[in-house]
């Protein structure tokens, strides 16, 4: 089935005063994911993926013994990555819910020590890549990173919480400090509610 590209759950500025303005969103959602979607589909076309779903692709696709994934991989990838990063992420309060803490707490020890984990995964992904925490396959909760559009499905995890970090997703608003955005998203941006439900139905 054809990629189409997801509306932002919230308007283009609803996230400037958390930290990432609107020439940011009107950049990373209009014409980075809009490419993903539109190379993704000229890549399936004609293909024995034409009619498969994004996450069938992820999965088919996938090859952990590449140099480098495939185009059609890339674009499925990172359009699936995207469409759920939109959602991770929101304008409002964003408290983080008490069930959800107490998972955080159980797993890494506190919430500040997970996300100090989380930002130092984020930090230390060469190159592009993203940052997630994952429910794994034995159901206990992990930080993890992963180059380029790789991403928890080819694990078969479920991903809770995911933050891009290349170059494009921040450098309008922090430069080159990686790390400054990963604590803003953190700290700001994260739509824990959003989180939490995701940890509910894995």
């Amino acid at each position: 089935m054809a990629f189409e590209l997801p509306d932002l759950p919230y308007a283009h500025d609803a996230l400037a005063s958390k930290g990432m303005c609107q020439e940011t969103l009107e950049y990373h959602h209009d014409i980075h994911h809009k490419a993903y979607v539109d190379n993704g589909n000229k890549a399936i076309s004609g293909t024995e993926w034409e009619n498969k779903t994004v996450e069938e692709i992820v999965k088919g696709t996938y090859d952990p013994n590449a140099v480098a994934q495939s185009g059609v991989f890339n674009n499925a990838s990172q359009h699936w990555n995207h469409t759920h990063f939109w959602e991770m992420m929101g304008p409002g309060a964003n408290a983080m819910p008490s069930e959800l803490e107490s998972r955080l707490t159980d797993a890494f020890g506190s919430v500040d020590d997970f996300k100090k984990e989380f930002a130092a995964a984020g930090a230390g992904q060469f190159g592009s890549g993203w940052a997630w925490l994952v429910v794994d396959k034995d159901g206990s909760l992990k930080v993890t990173k992963t180059e380029n559009g790789v991403n928890p499905l080819c694990f078969d995890q479920t991903a809770l919480l995911g933050c891009d970090v290349w170059e494009h997703s921040y450098y309008i608003d922090f430069r080159n400090k990686r790390p400054a955005y990963l604590q803003n998203f953190l700290d700001n941006l994260v739509n824990w509610e959003n989180v939490a439900e995701r940890l509910s139905k894995a």
